[in-house]
């Protein structure tokens, strides 16, 4: 059974399109941070992309990032910055991208969802958009490529003894009140 207190997410930065900073396209060097946005946890972990030396305003990374889900988070944050030598590293854009797109549903939790969001600058300006992918990774998931994930039968959480049982699973959907006050 999964861990309902904690997942691990494989967070694909794929590409980003019309990146600008000022009205301006982006030139080269940028790149991007993933975290989950939680209230129960606020030391949460991020991972980052390297930079994109030559992608200009449609920068290509096709990166897999690894980054903690824990119980409660809303949103995962995915923060597109640039390294310039005379600002240093710059917020261009960001993407809050909410949990319930790959979390939950009729899916897998091996499931990989591909996405794309639009990216808004600091002022809240449209800025471009993002292209990943994301998968929610169960101790069940044992390969990174695509094809040794369908061999493998995906985990729903609960066990069912499909001999006696005949493989139908019945339940009662369960409300979890917002724990954050925002």
């Amino acid at each position: 059974m999964a861990n309902t207190h904690h997942r691990r997410l494989e967070v694909t930065v794929i590409s980003g399109e019309d990146l600008r900073i000022k009205d301006k396209p982006i030139r080269n060097n940028a790149f991007v941070t993933v975290k989950a946005d939680s209230c129960s946890s606020p030391l949460s972990s991020y991972d980052s992309t390297k930079p994109d030396a030559r992608g200009e305003s449609y920068p290509y990374w096709d990166e897999k990032l690894h980054v903690d889900l824990p119980a409660g988070s809303r949103h995962v944050v995915a923060k597109v910055r640039r390294m310039s030598s005379s600002a240093g590293d710059e917020l261009v854009a960001a993407a809050w991208i909410p949990v319930s797109d790959f979390v939950g549903g009729y899916t897998p939790e091996n499931y990989l969802h591909f996405l794309s969001y639009r990216l808004r600058d600091a002022k809240g300006r449209r800025n471009g958009i993002i292209n990943i992918s994301v998968r929610v990774v169960t101790s069940s998931y044992k390969g990174t490529s695509p094809s040794s994930s369908s061999s493998s039968v995906p985990e729903f959480g609960i066990p069912v003894d499909r001999e006696k049982n005949s493989g139908t699973v019945t339940g009662v959907p369960i409300w979890y009140p917002n724990q954050c006050k925002s």
